[in-house]
């Protein structure tokens, strides 16, 4: 018997990041010393008043069935945050919660989207971007913003690409995997063009929207263009700022008639989220922010530490993040040099399979869009960080030249 998969099915991909953390622990787990920095997960743990919302709450026996577009509380939590922490303002029906960020990215374009329908995505991207749009019909409309731009979109690029099939643009900041963050006048030069198009509608992913280096505060396009939150759909969640990946629980905030739909996408698959984790999650946006500070300047530190071992490494142009817990590094000056056992480098995948022998495993930029680039994730503990720099140094200057 042959197995017919569906087309759509056939459209997207497994993560590269999965592939990239499951080959470093298979690796690990074989007794080879390897250093994960493929892994885009902080290494600090959920704060404890957020584990102890978790544990009252299924004491008190909230552990049923929630409502689909989530608890009121939590919505409400999340409206206050809103305003509290990014001077927004949303009634409370513009406000869904899912199971997680990427669940409410991948309602948005179920609800939003028809064949053909065009989404533009700049590149670098976060790999679930494309991969949610084919699957829900669209096509992907990349736009290449190169390390002379700061792995960010030029209005000039915007305007250039968005046709007559555009439905959507995708903006993500602080980017992953670039942790590049775009400045007020960049994120105004952009709402300019937009609103030139009012029938574009704007994805905002913000997960990382906290994880900010060198003192600079949130900041979104809404701050700078608040007449487009007609047509904005932010999206964020608890995953990065509080240490709660496995808690599962996003939020999106936009035009009800959008959240609604969203609602109605998530009512035929998941249902609501877990009442546990919505519990966590309310205690996370009510509990303030006075751990942050700490863990926000450990990640500057290993930033800072990773990024001046590698400026120094021939053949490596490293892009200094300015939020988010990844390095971005372009490795096109490796490329056709020969590794000590004369296989030659073709291709990022090459460079990243190449350091993996070395002890240091990331993944490669083809994943996010761009070559030849890899990323690296500095959410694990510093000397670790600091090691994985040396590591691949050393690894780089055993490499030949091209002739």
């Amino acid at each position: 018997m042959t197995f017919r998969l569906s087309t759509r099915v056939q459209r997207v991909s497994l993560s590269a990041n999965a592939a990239a953390k499951s080959r470093a622990t298979e690796l690990r787990e074989a007794g080879h010393d390897i250093l994960d920095l493929a892994t885009g997960e902080p290494d600090f743990d959920t704060p404890e008043h957020i584990k102890q919302a978790a544990y009252a709450a299924i004491a008190a026996g909230a552990t049923k069935y929630t409502p689909t577009p989530g608890v009121k509380a939590l919505r409400l939590a999340v409206q206050r945050k809103l305003q509290r922490e990014n001077r927004l303002d949303y009634p409370l029906p513009t406000i869904v919660i899912a199971n997680g960020a990427k669940q409410i990215i991948f309602n948005a374009f179920a609800a939003t989207l028809d064949e053909g329908d065009e989404v533009l995505v700049p590149t670098p991207y976060w790999p679930s971007f494309p991969d949610s749009v084919r699957f829900n019909g669209g096509e992907p409309v990349f736009i290449e913003c190169g390390l002379e731009q700061g792995c960010k979109l030029t209005a000039a690029q915007l305007e250039q690409h968005i046709g007559e099939r555009t439905r959507w643009l995708i903006l993500n900041g602080p980017g992953n995997p670039s942790g590049a963050v775009y400045s007020a006048a960049e994120l105004q030069a952009l709402a300019e063009v937009l609103r030139s198009h009012p029938q574009v509608l704007i994805l905002l992913d913000e997960l990382y929207e906290h994880i900010r280096f060198d003192g600079s505060p949130a900041q979104s396009l809404l701050n700078v263009a608040p007449d487009l939150q007609a047509r904005c759909l932010l999206v964020g969640g608890v995953s990065k700022t509080y240490a709660m990946t496995g808690w599962r629980i996003g939020f999106g905030a936009g035009p009800q008639v959008l959240t609604s739909a969203m609602a109605v996408v998530q009512s035929q698959s998941t249902s609501g989220a877990s009442s546990v984790g919505q519990a966590a999650a309310l205690a996370a946006f009510d509990g303030g922010l006075n751990f942050l500070p700490e863990q926000v300047a450990a990640y500057q530190s290993r930033r800072d530490v990773l990024v001046s071992t590698l400026r120094d490494v021939d053949g490596l142009d490293v892009l200094e993040p300015q939020g988010g817990f990844f390095v971005f590094v372009r490795c096109a000056g490796l490329l056709g040099r020969y590794r000590p056992d004369g296989i030659r480098l073709h291709s990022d995948a090459d460079v990243v399979a190449y350091l993996l022998e070395a002890g240091v495993a990331g993944v490669a930029g083809s994943a996010y869009g761009l070559s030849p680039w890899f990323r690296l994730s500095i959410a694990t503990a510093t000397d670790s960080v600091a090691e994985a720099g040396r590591r691949i140094a050393r690894a780089c200057a055993q490499l030949r030249g091209t002739a």
